[in-house]
C-alpha cells in the first residue's frame, strides 16, 4: 500500500510540471509571432526614398510632363531657371528658347508675371492670368495678345517643338451661364490662347494642344490672396516633336 501511494504521489507531481511547460511554449511562440509581426510592419513602413524618386522620374518620363518646384501635383524632374543655364538632358534649341523668353519678358516689362523652367523633356513657361485675362473672363487681353504673338514667333522659329497649353484657376468657385465651373473657365482660357496663336501666326495646329485643369493642380495652397493669384495661370510646355504621342 505504501508503494502504491508513492507511485500515485509521483504522478500527481509530474502532471502540473508538464502543464506549466506547455503554457511556456505557447507563450514563447506567441511572443515570437508578435515580434515577427512588428518587424514586418516596420519593414513595410520604411520608405526607400531613392526608389520613390526613381519611380517618380520614370513616371514623369513616361507621360512627358514637366514640373515646377512649387507644384502641388508633385510632377518630378530636373528644374533650372533661365539664368542657371542648361541642364543635363536638354539640347541647344532649349537654350535659344530660354534666351527668347528672357528677351521677351524684358521687352514687354512682364518679368514678374513670367517664369520659365527647364526639365529634361522641354521648357515650361508659366504666365500669370493677370497679363492674359480679366478676372472671371477667358478673352485674351491686348497685352496678352502681344505676349502670345512672341510665343508664336518662337514656335515658328523652332519647328522641332510642339506646345501644350494648360489653363489653371484658384479654388474660388464660379457659376455663370458661360462658365458653370472652373473647369470650363480654365479650359476656354487655354483654348483661346491656342486660337490666338493660330490666328496671329501660321502654325500647324497639329503641334498644339489645350487642356483645362480648373483649381485641381495648384502651385501653392489657396490660403491667401497672394497664393491664389499665383495659382491663376496659364502654363505653356514646349516639348520635342518626337515625344508628341507620349504627351498627348
Amino acid at each position: 500500500m505504501m508503494n502504491h501511494h508513492c507511485r500515485h504521489h509521483e504522478i500527481s507531481v509530474e502532471v502540473p510540471v508538464v502543464s506549466r511547460n506547455g503554457w511556456a511554449v505557447v507563450y514563447a511562440g506567441f511572443i515570437i509571432m508578435l515580434l515577427c509581426f512588428f518587424i514586418l510592419l516596420c519593414a513595410y513602413s520604411v520608405t526607400d526614398t531613392s526608389k520613390v524618386s526613381q519611380a517618380v522620374r520614370s513616371f514623369s518620363t513616361a507621360v512627358a510632363l514637366p514640373t515646377t518646384e512649387h507644384s502641388a501635383t508633385g510632377r518630378g524632374g530636373d528644374i533650372a531657371s533661365p539664368k542657371e543655364g542648361r541642364i543635363a538632358g536638354t539640347d541647344s534649341h532649349i537654350d535659344e528658347l530660354y534666351h527668347s523668353i528672357e528677351k521677351m519678358a524684358t521687352e514687354l516689362g512682364m518679368g514678374n508675371d513670367i517664369h520659365a523652367s527647364l526639365s529634361g523633356k522641354g521648357m515650361l513657361l508659366q504666365l500669370s492670368n493677370s497679363i492674359l485675362f480679366a478676372p472671371g473672363r477667358a478673352t485674351v487681353l491686348p497685352d496678352g495678345q502681344k505676349l502670345i504673338a512672341h510665343v508664336g514667333d518662337m514656335m515658328v522659329s523652332h519647328p522641332m517643338y510642339n506646345l501644350r497649353i494648360e489653363g489653371h484657376t484658384d479654388n474660388t468657385p464660379i457659376h455663370t451661364a458661360q462658365y458653370p465651373s472652373n473647369w470650363e473657365l480654365s479650359t476656354l482660357r487655354a483654348v483661346n490662347v491656342l486660337r490666338c496663336l493660330t490666328d496671329r501666326r501660321s502654325i500647324d495646329a497639329g503641334r498644339l494642344s489645350a487642356v483645362g485643369f480648373g483649381e485641381y493642380t495648384p502651385r501653392f495652397p489657396n490660403d491667401t490672396p497672394e497664393n491664389k493669384a499665383k495659382n491663376r495661370r496659364v502654363e505653356l510646355f514646349f516639348f520635342r516633336n518626337d515625344i508628341k504621342k507620349v504627351v498627348q
